[in-house]
């Protein structure tokens, strides 16, 4: 009896054992990551019109190319689930959870437009190429679908208003729209560089779409950061090309260039901080 006990016992273990190893759930590290999909954008505080009694509209550039930018360059090829800013954005636009605004209408984001319209600025228009009919054995026409290359986007442009809210009494800002600008070298230019706004994508709308996908942070691995917390907390260097002024908006390219463009991109950013700093005294 003793014997059948143990024999059972011993069956029934290795049972359990099987079990737990059937059901064992792989980590790809030392513990279990949250799930990015379960995330909701940081809250933002509610401005009213009557608490600000001072604004500015602000276009900048991020580019790309430099070090701190990267990560939203990369990767230019999915890895462990993460992909670039752009890419997200264009699987957005074609699941039909963003919307793309035209960048020739200026950047108030009144006229949407098609994912396939984006893929044309994209220079991916469709083709019309010949192959062999494998029934017939004849040639034919087929229609190919054209393909954008996201690598192609070197510099992002932001649209934000500064104000100060004398409610709280202190300066802030809020990301409005962001534009992809493409790079290329047109056939019939000579080789020359040329750069065009591709699509405008209204910053609150896209914010539940950021914040449900992680960039590279690139000073702690166990820190994961969002594309929404990069933009909000300003993980990124630009420059200035464009205030809200007088003579229609104009940029900064407008009227100078150079070494004056980048002395002015700065002024324009030093008129903002003294802004503040003058309201107080010390």
């Amino acid at each position: 009896m003793k014997k059948l006990v143990l024999i059972f016992s011993v069956f029934a273990m290795l049972f359990t054992m099987a079990s737990i190893k059937g059901n064992a759930q792989f980590i790809n590290g030392a513990y279990k990551r949250q799930d990015v999909y379960q995330r909701k954008p940081m809250a933002l505080p509610m401005v009213r019109e009557s608490d600000v009694f001072w604004s500015k509209y602000i276009w900048r550039i991020i580019d790309l190319r430099e070090k701190i930018n990267q990560p939203l360059y990369y990767p230019t090829i999915p890895i462990d689930g993460r992909i670039n800013f752009v890419t997200l954005l264009m699987q957005g636009i074609e699941n039909g959870q963003i919307t793309a605004y035209d960048p020739t209408n200026d950047d108030d984001f009144k006229l949407p437009i098609t994912y396939n319209e984006v893929k044309s600025r994209f220079g991916a228009s469709a083709q019309t190429v010949q192959r062999r009919n494998i029934d017939t054995g004849e040639m034919e026409d087929v229609q190919m679908a054209g393909e954008y290359n996201v690598n192609e986007i070197k510099r992002i442009m932001v649209k934000e208003e500064w104000y100060f809210d004398k409610q709280n009494s202190r300066l802030d800002v809020r990301i409005i729209g962001v534009c992809p600008i493409r790079e290329f070298v047109r056939d019939n230019a000579g080789g020359q560089i040329e750069w065009t706004q591709l699509f405008w994508v209204y910053y609150p709308e896209v914010r539940d779409l950021l914040s449900t996908n992680d960039t590279y942070n690139p000073y702690n691995d166990a820190q994961r950061m969002t594309f929404d917390d990069l933009f909000i907390k300003r993980y990124f260097n630009s420059y200035i090309t464009q205030e809200s002024n007088t003579y229609n908006n104009r940029t900064i390219s407008q009227y100078l260039s150079g070494k004056e463009a980048m002395f002015e991109s700065q002024r324009i950013e030093n008129e903002i901080f003294d802004f503040e700093q003058d309201l107080w005294e010390y």
